[in-house]
């Protein structure tokens, strides 16, 4: 299956998703990928509105969760609860839309986490459970998604997000861009985490920064890595559906459309 993702989306309104999901529908997509983020945030109040507007259409679902703001790292108890509840409300409307996957963000370091090491990582491993549970509360797969190279971020290599996840039954989502940006250790990711995968993002970037750009716009070695990945749902991140275009011409050409 091959998805696109709301990174292509830039609209506000019922009416304007309704033309996005029809450009998505058109160039033959099977399923949307809702990205809960400003100002589209899926909540307890808002879900209804996106559910009334796919009805029309034969597309699946699945949902990236709110990441900026959020860190299930955080050593401030209080913002740490706070990104908990907010993943918890994300699953709750993920569950009624019947999403096949929600991806989240790992947590992420501030100065206080680099000082006291030890106890981010207790922290951090703390939330992980907790979403664990929050998967099976609400029946929803969960993909915890590598994160690209940038100072702040955790997660970026395949043998530090094996070790975040040790322990747990949760998913992961592996980002073939972000892994590009840390030197496309593919084989080593599917070495330690092959068995965790329940989803994957595809957008194309030079190697140095998360570039989210058409596939076959880049340095990622698609035609090797591709073939590996035909069982797991697909989700496009590009930044328009000229770029989805792009994108779904590539892969016809290489022969995995």
């Amino acid at each position: 299956m091959i998805g696109l993702s709301m990174t292509s989306y830039t609209g506000r309104t019922p009416e304007e998703f309704e033309r996005w999901l029809e450009g998505a529908e058109g160039l033959g997509f099977d399923f949307v990928e809702l990205v809960s983020e400003w100002p589209n945030f899926l909540t307890r109040e808002t879900w209804k509105t996106y559910a009334d507007v796919l009805g029309s259409f034969e597309l699946g679902v699945t949902v990236h969760a709110p990441f900026s703001d959020v860190n299930i790292g955080s050593l401030n108890e209080r913002l740490r609860r706070a990104s908990i509840e907010v993943l918890r409300e994300t699953l709750d409307v993920a569950s009624r839309l019947n999403a096949l996957v929600v991806t989240v963000h790992p947590g992420h370091c501030s100065p206080a986490s680099r000082k006291y090491r030890e106890d981010y990582n207790r922290v951090h491993r703390d939330s992980l459970r907790e979403l664990e549970k929050l998967s099976g509360e609400f029946g929803v797969k969960v993909g915890v998604e590598n994160m690209p190279s940038f100072p702040i971020l955790d997660a970026q290599t395949p043998e530090r997000l094996a070790e975040l996840l040790e322990g747990t039954e949760l998913g992961v989502t592996l980002d073939v861009g972000h892994l590009n940006t840390v030197g496309f250790p593919f084989e080593r990711f599917t070495e330690l985490l092959g068995d965790r995968i329940v989803h994957v993002h595809l957008h194309d970037n030079s190697g140095k920064s998360d570039e989210h750009l058409p596939l076959g716009r880049g340095t990622v070695p698609w035609r090797k890595v591709l073939p590996k990945l035909r069982k797991f749902s697909r989700a496009l991140e590009v930044s328009s559906l000229d770029d989805a275009r792009v994108s779904l011409a590539f892969l016809r050409d290489i022969g995995e459309l």
